[in-house]
């Protein structure tokens, strides 16, 4: 079923029994079209909100992949506004050329903690200890706020140290992986450090679980990721008719190895 595009929008009502209008709320519509099948590129309707939230993360990234030449040599330079999700990508395949897989994870660490204001790690672990409260709270706000980033998701129940609560984040076919085509990119620029930054950085633990089969994510908040080497992520091969950068005769994706 197709849903509507996002959009921010107003809504006031007088009230029947003082005719006046109550203080404005704002609505935030987190829906797209629906997730295309395997092998094709969901189609999205990206308005003002989602691409100034491109064009942030990008520019903050652009500290690390270097700035966009034109074909005569100026660099390239972009409003807030200009950017979409294609470029966003693109400079995230720049921050991972040429870089370990240790660099890129702390690369966007770096971006992370940019985005944020000073000692906002240490406000969230006294707003959000680790109880299955924070945990639902925050689930519920990654599908709310995160639609432009991986694309349709919804909460689900997740079981937790033999717990069952609604802390988990089930997302379609992830945004990200679809338009990258990249295994590397999705494990080192996305799973790896989102997990350590919420568990490390705000001691609230996350796993990611990106199923490489048809690109859905289940993300569990409240559960401590494995090491990288006890993770099944480690193991998988390119994408070899989707990255451009892919490995085909390697048995593993080469930018989990490095």
């Amino acid at each position: 079923m197709a849903l509507m595009p996002v959009e921010l929008c107003f809504a006031a009502r007088a009230s029947p029994a003082t005719g006046t209008l109550p203080r404005r709320r704002a609505t935030v519509r987190c829906a797209a079209t629906a997730p295309a099948p395997m092998g094709e590129k969901t189609e999205y309707r990206d308005g003002p909100l989602e691409r100034a939230f491109m064009g942030l993360f990008a520019r903050k990234m652009e500290k690390y992949a270097g700035r966009k030449k034109k074909p005569g040599g100026e660099v390239e330079k972009k409003a807030v506004w200009d950017w979409d999700y294609e470029s966003f990508v693109d400079v995230s395949r720049r921050v991972m050329v040429g870089r370990s897989r240790a660099q890129q994870q702390e690369a966007v660490r770096e971006v992370l903690l940019s985005m944020l204001p000073p000692g906002a790690p240490e406000q969230f672990k006294k707003l959000f200890p680790p109880t299955r409260w924070a945990c639902e709270f925050n689930a519920a706000l990654t599908v709310l706020f995160f639609h432009w980033l991986v694309g349709p998701s919804e909460v689900v129940e997740v079981e937790v140290d033999g717990v069952k609560q609604r802390s988990g984040v089930l997302i379609k076919k992830c945004r990200y992986l679809e338009n990258s085509g990249c295994v590397g990119m999705c494990v080192n620029m996305c799973k790896i450090p989102t997990q350590s930054f919420f568990t490390d950085e705000f001691g609230l633990p996350l796993t990611m679980n990106p199923n490489f089969e048809d690109m859905s994510c289940e993300m569990i908040y409240g559960q401590v990721p494995p090491p990288l080497e006890e993770d099944p992520v480690s193991k998988q091969p390119c994408y070899p008719n989707l990255c451009s950068i892919s490995t085909p005769a390697a048995a593993i994706c080469p930018k989990l190895q490095n």
